[in-house]
């Protein structure tokens, strides 16, 4: 299975943006499809967006459409997420997978990274 590394996550102001990669390993990345996921102390894992193979297709939760862009670059086996306009609510590890079909149910992913912190201050 696909090895995945999240990193760009870290503490900024409301308002402000962040942009998080995941890093794959293994398998070819172009196989999978891929999303993104949060959870926030205490709450239950959220979806947030999701990616087709080449990108074509792309989900997002309604917390984050409009604010949020997910993208990939399979020849750099990374993919992205943009995130502008943030919230203190959108504090969370966030949290990369990949799936065999463009999912947005958590249970559907197969492979994980552990994930990397966004703490957004009001």
């Amino acid at each position: 299975q696909v090895q995945l590394v999240e990193s760009g996550g870290g503490l900024v102001q409301a308002g402000g943006s962040l942009r998080l990669s995941c890093a794959a390993s293994g398998p070819t990345f172009s196989d999978y499809r891929m999303g993104w996921f949060r959870q926030a102390p205490g709450k239950e894992r959220e979806f947030v967006a999701a990616i087709s193979r080449y990108g074509a297709s792309k989900s997002y939760s309604d917390n984050v459409k409009g604010r949020f862009t997910i993208s990939r670059d399979n020849a750099k086996m990374t993919l992205y997420l943009q995130m502008n306009s943030l919230k203190p609510e959108d504090t969370a590890v966030y949290s990369c997978a990949a799936a065999n079909a463009l999912t947005v149910r958590d249970e559907d992913y197969h492979s994980w990274g552990r994930g990397t912190q966004v703490t957004v201050s009001s």
